[in-house]
Formats: C-alpha cells, sequence, structure tokens
C-alpha cells in the first residue's frame, strides 16, 4: 500500500494537472535532440521533481523508473572516506551532496568526473554483428542534484567546470528552492524554469482526482460548498505546498471515520514544538530556560528534522509573535526587533553551512535572540 502522494504522482508530461506551459516547454526540450543543462526553481511541493521525472521519462522511456540505490566511497585530503548514497537508472543519477555537508566538493568532483568520462551506450539496437551502437540523439547521461542552494561555493566552482568540460557526456539538472545562492556562471551555463506553487484552485482539482479514485465522497461533507472550504482549509494550512498537503489530506481521512468541516487538521507535532519554543524564548530569558530549549533542540534533530528547518521555522515564529500585540512579550519597538531576528537568523544560517556542530549554532542563535530581547524589554 503506498500514500496518496505517491501512488497518484503524474509520471508523464501530457498527465501533470498544472502548469501546462512548462510541461509543454519541457515535451519540446526533450524531443528537440539538443536538451540544456536544467536549474529548476520553486518552493517546496510545487511539482518540480515530478515535472523533471516526466522529462527523463519523456528523453528515455520506462527505464529511467529502474531505480536502484549505490553507495559510493569517497576520500577526503585527510584519508577520511565518506559513504555517500546515489540513486540512479541506466540513464540518470540522483544525488544530494549538500549532504556531506563541506565535503560536497569531493562528491562533485569524483562523482561526476566518473559519469561524464563514460559515454552511454544504447543496447537496444543492437546490429549484426554484435556490438552495440551509440544512440546520438540522447547519449548524454542526466545526473539530478538535490538542493543546489546548499552547495559551498568550491562545489558550485567545480559544478562550473565539469559542465564546461564534459558537456557533450552528461545533462545536469539542478534543482532548487531559490536562485540566490547560485552563483552567476552556474545560471548563465543553465536553462532556468520557475515552478511557482499550485493555487487553491489547483490543489483541489488535484483533491477531486484523489476522492473520485478512492471513492471518498462517503467520508466527507455531502454539501459541495462546505466540502470546497474543507478542502481550502487544507491547501491554506500547508502553504500551497501540494506535497504537504495530500499528505495531510490522508492523514485526516485515516485518523477519522467522518470527515466535517470542524474536523481538527492534524498538525505536524515538530512545528507545534518550535511555536513553543518561540513563545518560550520570548518570554523566558534565564539560564535554566536555555537548557532546557537545548534538550528540545537535540530532541527535534535527534528525529531528523534538518537544522536549517528548525531555524528558518523559529526565524518565522518569532517574527509572528512580535508582530502580535501582547503585553506579556514586553517588547518597546517591535519593528526594530523583528529586524534584528531576521539579521540574526541570516548570521547562524551561514555558520551552519560552515560548522559541523549543528546544536552549537541553533543554540547560540537562541541565545543571541535572548540577549535582543533583554535589552530591548519594556
Amino acid at each position: 500500500m503506498s500514500l496518496w502522494v505517491d501512488k497518484y504522482r503524474p509520471k508523464s508530461l501530457d498527465k501533470l494537472d498544472y502548469h501546462h506551459d512548462i510541461s509543454k516547454r519541457l515535451k519540446a526540450l526533450a524531443s528537440s535532440g539538443d536538451f540544456p543543462h536544467l536549474l529548476v526553481y520553486g518552493p517546496s511541493g510545487a511539482g518540480k521533481k515530478t515535472r523533471i521525472l516526466s522529462s527523463l521519462r519523456e528523453l528515455y522511456g520506462p527505464g529511467v523508473e529502474k531505480l536502484k540505490i549505490d553507495v559510493k566511497t569517497f576520500v577526503t585530503p585527510t584519508n577520511r572516506k565518506l559513504e555517500f548514497n546515489v540513486i540512479s537508472s541506466p540513464y540518470h543519477l540522483e544525488i544530494t551532496p549538500s549532504d556531506m555537508g563541506n565535503n560536497d566538493r569531493i562528491v562533485i568532483q569524483d562523482l561526476l568526473k566518473e559519469v561524464a568520462q563514460t559515454e552511454s551506450v544504447d543496447f537496444s539496437n543492437i546490429v549484426s554483428n554484435m556490438k552495440p551502437t551509440i544512440n546520438k540523439k540522447n547519449k548524454f547521461k542526466v545526473v539530478i542534484i538535490n538542493e543546489a542552494e546548499l552547495l559551498t561555493r568550491d562545489a558550485q566552482a567545480a559544478l562550473r567546470r565539469t559542465m564546461e568540460k564534459y558537456s557533450s557526456n552528461i545533462r545536469l539538472i539542478l534543482i532548487s528552492n531559490s536562485t540566490s545562492n547560485i552563483i552567476g556562471p552556474i545560471r548563465s551555463r543553465t536553462l532556468l524554469i520557475r515552478v511557482a506553487a499550485p493555487t487553491n484552485i489547483e490543489i483541489l482539482s488535484v483533491f477531486n482526482k484523489i476522492i473520485e479514485k478512492e471513492d471518498l465522497l462517503k467520508f466527507l461533507p455531502k454539501d459541495e460548498i462546505e466540502r470546497e472550504k474543507l478542502l481550502n482549509n487544507i491547501a491554506n494550512y500547508n502553504d500551497r505546498n501540494l506535497r504537504k498537503a495530500i499528505l495531510s489530506f490522508e492523514a485526516l481521512y485515516m485518523n477519522n471515520d467522518i470527515i466535517t468541516i470542524s474536523t481538527p487538521l492534524i498538525k505536524l507535532d515538530w512545528e507545534e514544538i518550535l511555536k513553543k519554543l518561540a513563545d518560550s524564548i520570548l518570554i523566558k530569558r534565564s539560564v535554566a530556560n536555555i537548557q532546557h530549549i537545548r534538550s528540545i533542540l537535540y530532541d527535534l534533530l535527534s528525529h531528523c528534522i534538518p537544522a536549517r528547518l528548525i531555524l528558518k521555522t523559529l526565524v518565522i515564529n518569532l517574527w509572528e509573535f512580535c508582530s502580535i500585540n501582547d503585553k506579556k512579550y514586553k517588547i518597546k519597538s517591535k519593528d526594530e526587533v523583528k529586524l534584528k531576528i531576521v539579521n540574526t537568523g541570516s548570521i547562524f544560517d551561514e555558520r551552519l553551512s560552515l560548522g559541523s556542530k549543528d546544536i552549537f549554532h541553533l543554540e547560540g542563535f537562541t541565545i543571541k535572540v535572548m540577549v535582543i530581547l533583554e535589552k530591548d524589554s519594556l
């Protein structure tokens, strides 16, 4: 039994539910015989990966779905061995170099060089002398790089050199939430495709298809207006993140016999914990609270919540709480405090990318925010 988000993920460009102009563009590129390097960017859950996988299917056929996971070993300049997971098919690789932190340059240099120096061979057309022939149209191999915006500058420089040197044998597809951290030379060598978050109407159309295929109408409000309001609430709560919205909808269905407009939405535990943590930072500025916060941050990290996501969510929650006209926070100049919190968040976001102990930087951020609040308290 697979999750709805995987079960109903479209496998071809023709079956995608929105951004049809992007689908037409990708289909034209796949059939042109001159497929470029791509930089696909947009918010989480917008459908970037789905469109890329559909484009690969358009390029190579169903063979791209024959996936396996390989473990590659790399050696750092200090002779430390690193293991790195690579998802691959006969036609493409999918990697997330940012998982290696500051060693992402080694992955880029060694792995991409190894892939690029091997010319792809098409065994589907075997001539009479039993020698495999080269498919001239798509003889290149595609490498998908997730979280491209988190790559270090050294890794991006190595990536640029690879793009220049091995462009005949390799095509890179970079997936990013934003282009702000991508260096100019890479942006200039790729075709930029922005995949915007789907609108509520588009999310509702996806929901309605799932409802029809899963026969869910008997579990939902009978009144069409109420049903649409419920689905809109799910979409709005998940910030138009389609993947998250579908998962939330499925969780709501699994946890309730009948779903009504008053049924509480499924809220993620870690998000609620971070809201309470932000409230605690604003109210209790003490050493004892710092120790308590440290233990909570440790728990979140041990449950595989990324440190940068924790930092981002904390900054957003602190910003929202500072905007509330609530006397319990005792803040004199709210606008000035909000700007200082965002500035502090940007500093510690950079330190997270440079350092190795995430807990130090997260704890440092909370202490710095407490100092800012203490100076500005009534």
